[in-house]
């Protein structure tokens, strides 16, 4: 027998199948979609086996396989085909595309441990044990085992390992091994809210008509998540499974929560914050059949279900669905829709700020268009009140307006709870001398450093180079050290002064650690803290019944990013965060310090209007020729030797020219960030409507430099940011 065997080295060189000789002992347990390792060269590889051939048909002599990694199939033969697909999708490895689609313990990849976990039990043998004659503990040992019919381990050695080893070794006791899942879900489940008419008519709407996608349109507080429950519940009781993505970890334990109160241990989570023996459960439980729902973020989407009867992505205006630092740089909304026509079942895209795509594409009829236009509590949206901090610093030299400490002051007293969002983490924005100006940079990147107060050391977020804060300036050497601008730890800082409250910082620097998001979201819900300060992670998704005010401290930190979706992300951050307020019966207040009250993404979030917005921007991506009008493909383009980079870069946009047409070409310009890590990054941008043969131009582009050592390309198509 042999068999094709793609190998874990991501290489473009040698992504492609390699023949293996099966040895005849390990012929019965050869499937396609298993791991095996084989003889790669002088090195030893794993890989997938992805063809079973009868015999040698290239008259070659062949290696033979070492060993059989697994005894299941890791790749079903779906996702075998969604890898191809994705591959050719993307212009990615194949390997790369099969191994983002594992947890880490089942990917191809040599030296990778077992990390299966089993519990050892004993029970009494089928034997007569009046002969032996037995210490005191050997019979406290039995009588346990009496007692039960399998007895854990744990529970006798607390008595004697001795007497328990002697009991095993006559042969009194039988030891048994069984696997032990680390997470546990509670079977228990709490009756379902009764739907209101509103969110009936969408269920009805969705369940009884027949398209592909639809576009749940619905803002906040207005129970989207009741409606994916209802749809889900539909689908199990027709034995179909169903995939539910969030895009934040920290709303994972949240959904999880929610969906476990109704749906018991039918659920699993797959998500990055889970530890390396957590994912390699939750993924076999799900390839057993043992759980039907899967919750997770974008990786998620790879979940090994049978039988699919409903895909939900929520919050589907989010970036973080598309994966742009690494290939393949794939979108887990495309994925979604890929998946659904494998096992012809429906994509429900949910969001109070749609996409600008999403929603072009559901007023053209690609998607169904389905609304909730109402809060469920039938409250009102929370009243937006704009604070102008060009006229509020004339006279006010703190971080908080006059109106928003006020604000905070008026809650607290009422014993209610309070969202302050701060797009930017960290102390300062920048450390720099006030005596000459010298500011502190990355020495590997093109970006000042990040004063992080409580480490007291200065960050690059980009390469994660970090160094202690010096008080001298190594420039003019005096001791005038300044730091500018603010983050998260500076605004708790300040308002520890301000106000005496029990504040819960959340961003990545707090929420680090394993089980962090989930501790700190039920600390804040059962009040445990007054205020929650954080960064784009508090604006989501979160559900508090006693935040009656959220504060955004600077509405302008994302609408400065040079990004053409810029304008988009602010409005969706603004207006999410906002609906974090007034949940409940009682009412809800925001407040939004900026220096730009005039520009429209501000201006419509005030009065929650997603449509004057949508119309708005539209008319700006138009003329500028940018999506949901256009498609784009970002080329970017790296290396140690940014002259050489810069050639290369103008050669390839030559050829571009020469060989397609109607394509608009921005570039090569030096990217946002020019240097990262001490490597040199030119960008271009590609604009079209049809994509003509642009793919097969850039496979050879691709092919061209796949031996150069010199230079790395980076192919992303409608990237998600520009950077």
């Amino acid at each position: 027998m042999v068999v094709g065997v793609l190998v874990e080295l991501s290489n473009k060189n040698i992504d492609k199948v390699f023949d293996y000789n099966v040895p005849k002992e390990l012929e019965s347990n050869i499937k396609i979609g298993i791991r095996v390792e084989v003889p790669f060269g002088r090195q030893v590889l794993d890989g997938f086996v992805l063809e079973i051939k009868n015999e040698n048909t290239q008259e070659l002599t062949l290696k033979d396989i070492i060993s059989i990694k697994d005894i299941d199939v890791v790749l079903s033969s779906e996702l075998l085909e969604l890898g191809k697909w994705m591959s050719k999708d993307n212009l990615a490895t194949l390997i790369s595309c099969y191994q983002v689609m594992l947890p880490k313990a089942l990917k191809a990849k040599i030296g990778s441990k077992n990390l299966l976990k089993m519990d050892i039990f004993y029970k009494i043998n089928d034997i007569d044990i009046s002969e032996y004659k037995l210490s005191e503990k050997q019979k406290q040992i039995i009588d346990l085992c009496l007692e039960k019919d399998l007895v854990i381990k744990s529970e006798l050695t607390n008595i004697s390992l001795s007497a328990l080893k002697t009991l095993v070794k006559k042969e009194i006791l039988v030891e048994e091994k069984k696997e032990h899942y680390r997470i546990q879900y509670n079977s228990e489940k709490q009756e379902k809210k009764i739907l209101t008419n509103e969110q009936q008519n969408v269920v009805n709407e969705i369940e009884n008509t027949c398209d592909q996608v639809y576009l749940l349109h619905g803002v906040t507080g207005s129970g989207k998540t009741e409606v994916y429950m209802e749809l889900i519940e539909k689908q199990l009781t027709l034995g179909r499974s169903s995939i539910v993505l969030v895009p934040e970890i920290s709303l994972t334990p949240q959904m999880v929560s929610r969906f476990q109160a109704r749906f018991g241990d039918k659920i699993a989570a797959l998500h990055s914050a889970l530890s390396d023996g957590e994912k390699y459960d939750e993924w076999r439980r799900i390839a057993r059949g043992e759980a039907s729902i899967v919750i997770g973020a974008r990786s998620a989407i790879f979940a090994p279900l049978k039988n699919i009867g409903i895909i939900i992505v929520d919050e589907e205006h989010s970036d973080s669905y598309k994966q742009s630092d690494s290939n393949p740089r794939y979108s887990a909304i495309n994925v979604a829709i890929k998946r659904s026509k494998y096992h012809n079942c429906k994509v429900v895209l949910g969001s109070a700020t749609p996409s600008l795509e999403s929603y072009a594409r559901a007023k053209k009829g690609v998607y169904h268009l389905v609304n909730l236009l109402n809060r469920v509590n039938g409250k009102e949206l929370p009243e937006v009140k704009l604070v102008d901090l060009n006229e509020e610093m004339k006279t006010n030299k703190s971080y908080f307006s006059k109106v928003l400490i006020n604000s905070i002051k008026e809650c607290l007293k009422n014993n209610e709870q309070v969202i302050l969002l701060l797009n930017r983490r960290g102390h300062s924005s920048f450390i720099t001398c006030k005596n000459c100006g010298y500011t502190f940079k990355c020495p590997n990147c093109d970006i000042t450093l990040t004063y992080h107060k409580t480490s007291n050391t200065l960050r690059c977020h980009y390469c994660g180079y970090g160094d202690k804060k010096a008080n001298i300036c190594p420039e003019c050497k005096e001791e005038s050290i300044n730091d500018l601008g603010c983050g998260t730890e500076k605004i708790e800082e300040e308002l520890k002064k301000e106000l005496n409250c029990r504040i819960l910082r959340m961003d990545y620097d707090t929420t680090s650690r394993k089980g962090s998001h989930e501790k700190m979201i039920m600390a804040f819900k059962n009040h445990e803290y007054d205020i929650l300060l954080g960064t784009q992670i508090v604006a989501k998704g979160l559900d508090f019944s006693n935040v009656t005010l959220v504060g955004v401290i600077n509405a302008d930190t994302s609408l400065n990013i040079p990004d053409f979706r810029s304008s988009e992300n602010t409005f969706s951050l603004l207006s999410q965060v906002a609906g974090r307020s007034g949940r409940s019966n009682k009412t809800g207040k925001v407040i939004i310090q900026t220096f730009n009250p005039d520009h429209y993404a501000i201006k419509y979030t005030k009065t929650h209007d997603y449509l004057s917005f949508y119309k708005y921007e539209m008319n700006i991506r138009k003329t500028l020729k940018y999506p949901p009008y256009y498609f784009l493909c970002y080329i970017k383009l790296s290396g140690v030797d940014a002259n050489y980079i810069f050639l290369e870069a103008n050669k390839i946009k030559r050829s571009i020219e020469r060989n397609l047409n109607g394509f608009s070409i921005l570039g090569p310009t030096p990217c946002t960030i020019f240097r990262v890590n001490n490597i040199f990054r030119y960008g271009i941008i590609l604009k079209y409507k049809k994509e003509e043969n642009l793919k097969e131009l850039l496979e050879k582009v691709l092919d061209h430099y796949k031996n150069n050592k010199n230079i790395k390309i980076d192919i992303d198509f409608n990237p998600s940011q520009i950077f």
